[in-house]
């Protein structure tokens, strides 16, 4: 008896967390922040250089590179791609592709210097694109800090600036589309970025009144003068997780930022194995658990919870009783049912929405492996560096 009222318990607790998550968690799961595609005509538009850094990314930037060169923006706009100690010819390419859209003018190509200690490697190179923009005359008006992996939209720059002018926001960010091809990029993908927003919901980042703060790094316009006032690239320079961490610096500066999904704007990176997904994640999980074994222990017993009971009540009918495994039932149908607009983001089978469940145990497995790389110093892998530290 006792042990059919705690299954019992355990279950409903469950599907209520559930009900709250989707009733009262910022309307996380509808995936609908989203920039306005109408194309609009400001009065004046404001000068903006995109800063690029790229480490070993020749094969990615005939596509990427000339994505930024040939955007439909009526304003001054300038790219500037720092090559952070690339081995495969990325200066040469990026040359290459601005020469074969007679582009030399809006491309400046300078090579990153040595990392000094205390900068994570991608934050030393964007540092060092911003201090060469500020040598234009006169320096932007905004900053496009984008990945070498992303192939914009044409028009992006142009919506992107228009909601920043439009609604006086200071940093205005894309989750862009994450490739979606394999198998495992089917499977994981979309559940990557349905946890990002359960974690940050969109609707609450992009209130000036919820603390919570949240930017999408492959792709976020910045106001120069916010990014000064809030201390520059530098207050973040050891942050492995470095957009929510600039986000949630300029927001705490009394800045305004707006956080949404494109389905335009997409990333080139292939995860094409398991075992390239594993790693993305398992780069920075612990990263987002402030290295604490505290919070890592209470993250696994609520992924359980969440994701676990439910279908193990349905699962385990015969064992827990009808009553346990109609609840367990009833969490698992809302779970999927959340999960369908970032599926159909995505453009994946409905089915999936059922997976979700397995999907997180392997997610689960990934936060663990992320903590275990860390107390051997082997986190924060990338490009070649570890940074097996605490950043802040």
């Amino acid at each position: 008896m006792l042990k059919s009222a705690v299954c019992l318990g355990v279950s409903v607790l469950s599907l209520v967390i559930w009900v709250t998550l989707i009733g009262f968690r910022g309307q996380f799961w509808r995936a609908d922040q989203r920039l306005d595609e109408k194309l609009i005509d400001l009065e004046e538009w404001p000068s903006v250089t995109a800063v690029v850094p790229a480490r070993n990314e020749a094969d990615l930037l005939p596509v990427s590179l000339r994505s930024l060169l040939t955007q439909d923006y009526p304003g001054i706009f300038q790219v500037i791609l720092v090559d952070d100690q690339s081995s495969d010819g990325t200066a040469e390419v990026a040359r290459q592709v601005a020469q074969s859209l007679d582009a030399n003018s809006r491309l400046k190509i300078c090579s990153s210097s040595p990392l000094p200690i205390g900068w994570s490697g991608k934050l030393w190179a964007v540092e060092q694109g911003i201090q060469q923009s500020e040598l234009q005359t006169p320096p932007p008006d905004y900053l496009l800090l984008t990945d070498a992996d992303v192939e914009h939209d044409p028009v992006n720059l142009r919506q992107l600036v228009a909601k920043a002018q439009q609604e006086k926001l200071d940093l205005v960010s894309l989750m862009v589309l994450l490739r979606c091809q394999s198998f495992w990029e089917q499977l994981l993908i979309p559940a990557f970025v349905f946890f990002f927003q359960k974690l940050y919901p969109f609707p609450w980042v992009n209130d000036p009144s919820k603390p919570i703060a949240a930017a999408a790094g492959g792709c976020i316009l910045l106001r120069s003068t916010a990014l000064a006032e809030a201390g520059g690239i530098q207050v973040i320079r050891q942050a492995l997780i470095d957009d929510c961490a600039l986000a949630q610096a300029i927001k705490s500066n009394q800045g305004r930022i707006w956080l949404g999904l494109s389905a335009s704007t997409r990333s080139l990176r292939p995860y094409p194995s398991l075992e390239t997904i594993w790693e993305m994640v398992a780069r920075t999980a612990f990263t987002q658990l402030n290295y604490s074994p505290l919070l890592l222990g209470g993250t696994l017993i609520g992924l359980f919870l969440i994701y676990g009971v439910p279908p193990l009540a349905v699962i385990l009918v015969g064992l827990v009783g009808w009553p346990v495994a109609l609840a367990g039932l009833a969490g698992w149908i809302l779970m999927a049912w959340a999960y369908l607009p970032t599926l159909r983001l995505y453009r994946c089978s409905p089915w999936l929405a059922f997976c979700l469940p397995a999907i997180a145990l392997l997610y689960t497995a990934m936060t663990l492996d992320s903590a275990l790389r860390h107390w051997r110093g082997q986190g924060g892998a990338w490009k070649g560096r570890v940074y097996s530290e605490p950043r802040i």
